[in-house]
């Protein structure tokens, strides 16, 4: 089963869309690759750099409510998948972008808004890592010399399906 986590991107907005994760002219790139350099490029956040090392870097997202709004697109998960990102924590997702997620073998977090206050407390560590066990369904942040647990659920056919690593190798396995 693949890895699970790595360095965080702190994204600490609610309602971030679609658009903002992989902007619409660029949904007829005929490859996944083709939309790496893309990433987040109309996101508008105070001191955010798309092009920036904590994006380049980043194996984590960590956002607010309502990630993955707006128009629904598998372009969005694509985005991250080709840049390397494994895993998005929020307190909610729009169903569509996180069952996108899921079917690319990606895992979308949901947790309590006290949690990701907490979570959020590491924007200031330069190094903030989350490693992620989805069989334990817990994750770690460490970050300044702090760790701290979370426990997190998912059902189990979306964890089957992470496990395998999207939809079409479930499937494989399956049928």
């Amino acid at each position: 089963m693949k890895t699970f986590g790595g360095p965080a991107l702190f994204l600490d907005r609610s309602d971030i869309n679609t658009d903002e994760i992989i902007p619409a002219k660029y949904l007829t790139e005929i490859t996944k690759a083709d939309l790496k350099p893309y990433i987040l490029e109309d996101l508008k956040l105070e001191g955010f750099d798309p092009q920036g090392p904590k994006t380049k870097n980043a194996k984590v997202i960590v956002s607010r409510a309502n990630f993955g709004c707006g128009s629904s697109r598998e372009h969005a998960p694509w985005v991250f998948e080709v840049n390397g990102i494994n895993t998005v924590i929020a307190e909610s997702f729009a169903r569509i972008f996180r069952q996108n997620m899921f079917n690319c073998g990606m895992a979308a977090i949901e947790l309590p808004k006290a949690d990701l206050d907490l979570i959020f407390t590491h924007t200031v560590d330069a190094d903030a890592t989350i490693e992620v066990d989805i069989e334990a369904q817990t994750l770690v942040v460490s970050g300044g010399g702090k760790q701290k647990s979370f426990s997190f659920e998912m059902s189990p056919f979306d964890k089957a399906l992470v496990s395998a690593g999207g939809w079409v190798d479930y499937a494989d396995t399956k049928f």
